[in-house]
C-alpha cells in the first residue's frame, strides 16, 4: 500500500493571494455597524420619547458615519475612487450595493442629526423656519437611516463571506448574525455610557440580547467549520476574540445588573464597545491569516472531494 501523501503546497507557498486591505477595513467593519445599530436605537428613541437617547443615537451614528468614509476612502488609495463606485448599481456585488446603502444611509442620518441642532437656531427669519422644519424632517429622516440600517450592519459580513478566502466564506452562515449582533451591543453600550438611567432601558435588553446574538453564532465560526475555523482560536486573531468574548460576556451582564448605578451602566457599556472592535479586528485577522497558509485552502477542498467520490464496495463481487 502507498502510504497517503501529506498536504503540501510549492515551496510552501500561499495557493490564494492574501487580501491587500489594511486595518483601516477592520475599522470600518466596526465603525459602519455602530452607525447602523445607533441609528436604529435613535429612531426607536424618538418614537418613545427618550431625548437624550435619541440625540446621542443620531449623533453617534454621523460620527460613525464620518469615520466609515474615512476608513473606507483611506484604504481605496483615492477618495475618487469611491465616486466611480457610485457609477453603476450591480445588484450581484455587495461591495456595489452596499456603497449605495452606505450613501443612501449618510444622507438620511445627516439629515436626522442636523435636527438635533435645531433648538439652538434663532426663532426668526429664515433660520427660524427651519428651527421649526427640521424636527420633523430629522424624524423621517430616522425612520429611513432605521430602515436602511439592518443593510448596513450587515452587508459587509457578505462582502467578506463572498471572498475566496476560506475563514470568511465557510463562516458565510453565521458572520451576519455576529455582525448584526456585535453592531447591536457596541450601539447599545455607546447608549448606556451616554444616557441617563431612566432612558437606557431599551438599550439594556437591546445590548444583552445582540451580545448573545455574537456569542452564540461566534461559537459556531469557532468551532463547527472544521479546520478552517482554526485561525479563529489560534495566533494573534485568536487571542483578539478571546478578549472580545471576556468583554461582550462583561458588558451583558453588566447591563443587567447596573440598573440603578450610573458608573456601571457606563462600564459595561464601554466593556461592549470594546468587544465589538475586538470581534471585528479578530475576524479581519483570521480571514487573511486563512489566506497565508495553503493547507485551509486545499485541505478542505480534498476533503469535499473525497466526500463526493462514489464508494466503491468489493463486498458484493466476492461471492458472484
Amino acid at each position: 500500500m502507498v502510504p497517503r501523501a501529506e498536504f503540501r503546497s510549492y515551496y510552501g507557498r500561499p495557493v490564494l493571494k492574501e487580501p491587500v486591505w489594511h486595518h483601516d477595513i477592520a475599522a470600518y467593519l466596526f465603525t459602519g455597524g455602530l452607525a447602523a445599530a445607533s441609528s436604529m436605537i435613535a429612531a426607536g428613541a424618538d418614537l418613545t420619547g427618550r431625548p437624550v437617547l435619541r440625540r446621542t443615537g443620531r449623533l453617534t451614528s454621523l460620527a460613525a458615519l464620518g469615520a466609515s468614509t474615512y476608513f473606507l476612502i483611506n484604504d481605496l488609495g483615492r477618495p475618487e475612487r469611491f465616486h466611480h463606485m457610485l457609477r453603476v448599481a450591480k445588484p450581484t456585488s455587495p461591495m456595489s450595493v452596499g456603497t449605495w446603502i452606505l450613501s443612501a444611509f449618510g444622507v438620511n442620518a445627516g439629515a436626522a442629526a442636523a435636527a438635533e441642532f435645531a433648538p439652538l437656531l434663532p426663532q426668526r427669519g429664515v433660520l427660524g423656519l427651519a428651527r421649526r422644519v427640521l424636527p420633523p424632517v430629522g424624524r423621517g429622516a430616522g425612520l429611513a437611516a432605521f430602515l436602511l440600517g439592518p443593510p448596513l450592519a450587515t452587508y459587509t459580513a457578505v462582502l467578506l463571506s463572498q471572498t475566496a478566502v476560506p475563514s470568511w466564506h465557510e463562516a458565510r452562515r453565521y458572520l451576519p448574525f455576529v455582525f448584526a449582533g456585535s453592531a447591536s451591543a457596541a450601539a447599545s453600550g455607546v447608549g448606556l455610557i451616554a444616557a441617563p438611567l431612566s432612558e437606557t432601558g431599551p438599550v439594556r435588553r437591546l445590548g444583552v440580547a445582540g451580545a448573545a446574538l455574537d456569542l452564540a453564532a461566534m461559537h459556531r465560526v469557532e468551532h463547527s467549520m472544521g479546520l478552517v475555523s482554526e485561525p479563529y482560536r489560534i495566533g494573534r486573531q485568536g487571542r483578539l476574540l478571546r478578549a472580545a468574548r471576556a468583554c461582550t460576556a462583561a458588558g451583558a451582564v453588566g447591563a443587567l445588573v447596573s440598573r440603578r448605578s450610573r458608573v456601571l451602566s457606563a462600564l459595561s457599556g464601554a466593556a461592549l464597545v470594546a468587544g465589538s472592535v475586538l470581534t471585528r479586528f479578530g475576524i479581519f485577522d483570521a480571514g487573511k491569516a486563512s489566506a497565508r497558509d495553503p493547507k485551509y485552502t486545499v485541505v478542505p477542498q480534498r476533503e469535499r472531494l473525497e466526500a463526493r467520490a462514489p464508494s466503491h464496495d468489493h463486498e458484493g463481487f466476492a461471492g458472484s
